[in-house]
């Protein structure tokens, strides 16, 4: 199972529909996908860098990772609206961790209101759908693809995230299976 994890204030639209299309996917894996009950946004108050008003993503992995242990998910991806960051970068959509089997991604730079588009339709889902598939790509062995098509395409901008699809491409899908064994 795909555990999917809300952390904080998340927009509920969001993280089930993420959850549908990640279980609709990973299903044929034997892999299906279910939301669990929210966390909330305090536990990891020691992630806020209050100079940067942001929150390092790597502090949720363990916590994450912790849940995917109590619980015997084969991956936990945690949805957060948080805005995250990484060392050396000014920001991440998202972070993995294989050894953990334990992801985060963030909707606060894929809303289209942060980049003054207009809220309408679909985007917001249609761009966590792809930060999720492409995490949990990660988690199940997958590096970053050089298709620009494919999901696992890295993201240096919401333009690239954008352009790419939300599936594997043909070599990545092999990748999957034979990952998977």
């Amino acid at each position: 199972m795909i555990l999917v994890v809300p952390i904080g204030d998340v927009d509920t639209r969001t993280v089930e529909a993420v959850s549908r299309f990640v279980g609709s996917y990973y299903s044929r894996l034997g892999l299906p996908a279910r939301v669990s009950d929210p966390i909330p946004a305090e536990w990891f108050s020691d992630a806020y860098n209050p100079s940067r008003n942001q929150f390092i993503g790597r502090v949720f992995l363990e916590t994450l990772g912790g849940i995917k242990a109590k619980t015997g998910a084969r991956a936990v991806l945690g949805i957060t609206s948080l805005d995250l960051y990484e060392k050396g970068l000014n920001f991440i959509f998202g972070l993995a961790h294989p050894g953990m089997g334990a992801a985060i991604i963030s909707t606060f730079r894929l809303r289209p209101e942060f980049y003054g588009e207009e809220t309408t339709g679909n985007l917001l889902i249609e761009r966590a759908v792809k930060e999720a598939m492409h995490e949990l790509g990660h988690i199940f062995g997958l590096g970053h693809c050089p298709n620009r098509w494919c999901v696992m395409h890295f993201s240096n901008s919401i333009l690239d995230t954008d352009v790419k699809g939300p599936y594997y491409c043909t070599s990545c899908e092999l990748k999957l299976k034979k990952n998977w064994g």
